[in-house]
């Protein structure tokens, strides 16, 4: 197994947030990460990603516990996250956001700039000055750049225009069958479950359901999904 977490348990100071959280992606696999707002999600992947240390629980990547890891550490290991609000480098060029952080692999340069042309023709400006899916393509191809045994999305579509999100899911589906591990996060059921091999739903930090997209009925999205 590629990411096997289990039982994680996460604090957010003397408030607990995760309490026994399993979740597990096979190489090759995508798994989608789901549940209403504030459920745990992106504590989840900050507590993956040893940005938030599980207090109780394992954390193991390629069979290696991450336990006292820092996250550049964990990041070695083979995670590539493209955090929830993108966070690109504001003063740095999209040249440079792109190779800041890059590992030797098959996501080069070249290939990045082909999965995403605009990143290309704004190579030389500033990454606070594009738009926000211009920004969320530059953080899916920094996450790339590092050439990561697994992709971890959050909310990589959330607040763009169709348009872009058409463009994010497309890269997305590529990858997919390219065989990259993914992790993703997001709302858009009918573009996220196609794409899918398993789906988790979490629910007030504590993991409710998984199953095969196809088992997730209309009944089970209105339980842990539903305004």
């Amino acid at each position: 197994m590629l990411l096997d977490v289990t039982k994680i348990e996460a604090f957010y100071g003397a408030s607990q947030a995760l309490f026994g959280v399993d979740l597990s992606v096979a190489e090759g696999e995508a798994v989608a990460l789901m549940g209403r707002n504030g459920m745990g999600k992106t504590t989840t992947i900050r507590a993956i990603c040893n940005l938030n240390p599980p207090r109780s629980g394992a954390v193991k990547i390629g069979g290696t516990d991450t336990k006292g890891r820092r996250p550049h550490h964990v990041a070695k290991l083979g995670i590539g996250l493209v955090p929830e609000g993108r966070r690109c480098f504001p003063n740095l060029t999209v040249h440079e956001n792109l190779v800041a952080a890059a590992r030797p692999g098959p996501w080069t340069l070249e290939r990045v700039n082909e999965l995403f042309p605009r990143l290309e023709e704004r190579h030389a400006q500033m990454a606070r000055s594009l738009s926000g899916g211009e920004q969320q393509m530059l953080a899916i191809g920094r996450a790339l750049m590092t050439n990561p045994r697994l992709l971890i999305l959050d909310e990589a579509t959330e607040g763009l225009a169709p348009v872009i999100r058409q463009d994010i899911w497309k890269a997305i589906r590529r990858l997919k069958a390219e065989g990259l591990s993914i992790l993703v996060v997001d709302k858009t059921l009918s573009e996220l479950l196609p794409v899918a091999d398993r789906c988790v739903i979490l629910e007030n930090g504590r993991s409710a359901w998984s199953g095969r997209p196809a088992d997730l009925t209309t009944e089970l999205q209105d339980r842990y999904l539903g305004v």
